[in-house]
């Protein structure tokens, strides 16, 4: 059995209140995760191109005002 399969089997019998902290605790551990990779990104360039299209398109009136 893969660990995988192991570790949703485990989360199923998980308690009530285990599972509500494993779940704020898996929240953020998502959201750290998901901001490194974001800094990352930022850090090598990797959203120049999608910002400059962006700020293009600012400029030129190409946006829809919310």
């Amino acid at each position: 059995m893969s660990s995988l399969l192991t570790i949703e089997e485990e989360i199923q019998k998980l308690p009530e209140d285990d599972f509500i902290v494993l779940r704020e605790w898996f929240q953020d551990f998502d959201s750290m995760k998901w901001d490194t990779q974001i800094e990352a990104d930022v850090t090598n360039g990797n959203l120049d191109d999608l910002a400059n299209s962006a700020l293009n398109d600012f400029k030129s009136g190409k946006y829809k005002a919310l």
